[in-house]
């Protein structure tokens, strides 16, 4: 088969790899129809994620249909389609039994695209199927369900719960590619008092708006002055940290409230700064997180019933084998105008940012 095949920070190709088996009763086969890419791809071609290595198949989001299983799953069966998690849970561990699957010791967690081969491939072995693939409802086309494999997840549990954002709360979403305009469209589900978004591209600052944000702010012009302006100098009551760089870090410590929540999403290459001679005095909560993707199945009937903007992230769509392309295109997100890019479609003939429901 073909897959999509790390080889070192730098390097990769679209090229011939052994079709994978099952190998453990516990095993799933998927034949893959949507794939999508993800920032944590990128981090992994520059050489941020180490554990990677070379000649591993990358991604970790995937829609696709069951071809093989093992002898021990029991809730798919060869014709199922399916969502395919970016995280694998073995539900034995102690992290599984308390629903941090993420955390997952028995082999799980995140090892798709990681420490095994992904889902950037025509077909892909999942571990732990009966725990690590989603049936999908009828409702839901593949190019919006593999948005719920990992972005919306991500955004849901480890920036907006895990934020503790309630009603009436200023939120500042930092970083408005698809994890932060995830963080907005989902956050808006606590009835917030206002969320402020902040990016340097003016054209995610206007997608921001499109997804519920309230206010944007470029982030090279004094976003803190804005929060500060609509917020009575108090800060943003929970502040998502969507980007993964030391400087959006330090901004989120910086324009929190006294009292308030950092909730770190971003996946970060290098040493962040904590400013504790300014942070000791101000009660600040500082969250950081793996998706669990204990929320999945309630996104996925969310979004089977419209109630969550899935594929109005998606913005440019090509086939599998156009791999190379498709990552081309995601990495200059700034000149491209890219969100999400998904894979395995045919392609559109124009590219529309983000559509009306």
């Amino acid at each position: 088969m073909k897959a999509y095949v790390f080889h070192g920070p730098g390097g990769s190709a679209w090229e011939d790899v052994p079709d994978p088996g099952v190998q453990e009763p516990s095993d799933a086969i998927v034949r893959v129809d949507d794939v999508t890419l993800c920032g944590t791809d990128l981090h992994i071609l520059k050489g941020d994620v180490p554990e990677v290595r070379p000649g591993t198949v990358l991604g970790h989001e995937a829609v696709g249909e069951i071809v093989d299983v093992g002898g021990d799953v029991r809730t798919v069966r060869p014709g199922d389609r399916v969502l395919v998690s970016c995280i694998t849970a073995c539900g034995r561990c102690r992290y599984c039994r308390e629903g941090t699957y993420g955390q997952c010791r028995g082999g799980g967690g995140w090892i798709l695209g990681h420490l095994i081969d992904g889902t950037q491939a025509e077909y892909v072995r999942v571990p732990y199927a009966d725990l690590s693939v989603h049936p999908l409802p009828s409702a839901l086309d593949g190019k919006d369900a593999v948005l719920l494999a990992d972005i919306f997840p991500t955004s849901y549990e480890v920036g907006v719960l895990n934020g503790h954002v309630r009603p009436g709360d200023t939120v500042a979403v930092v970083g408005a590619g698809p994890v932060g305009l995830a963080a907005v469209a989902t956050a808006r589900l606590f009835a917030p008092e206002r969320i402020i978004a902040v990016d340097l591209a003016a054209a995610r600052l206007e997608a921001a708006k499109h997804f519920g944000a309230d206010a944007v702010a470029d982030a090279r012009e004094a976003p803190e002055q804005l929060v500060a302006d609509l917020t009575g100098g108090l800060g943003a009551d929970v502040v998502v940290e969507a980007v993964g760089v030391p400087e959006t870090f330090e901004l989120c410590t910086r324009i929190v409230r006294p009292g308030g929540h950092v909730a770190n999403v971003g996946v970060h290459g290098k040493p962040v700064t904590l400013h504790l001679e300014d942070l000791w005095i101000k009660n600040v909560t500082i969250t950081t997180g793996l998706v669990d993707t204990y929320s999945t199945p309630t996104l996925l009937r969310m979004a089977a019933a419209g109630r969550l903007p899935t594929g109005q992230l998606v913005t440019h769509t090509f086939p599998l084998n156009h791999m190379e392309e498709a990552y081309d295109v995601f990495a200059r997100a700034a000149d491209t105008g890219a969100l999400k890019v998904v894979l395995g479609e045919e392609p559109h003939e124009e590219v529309v940012p983000y559509r009306a429901a």
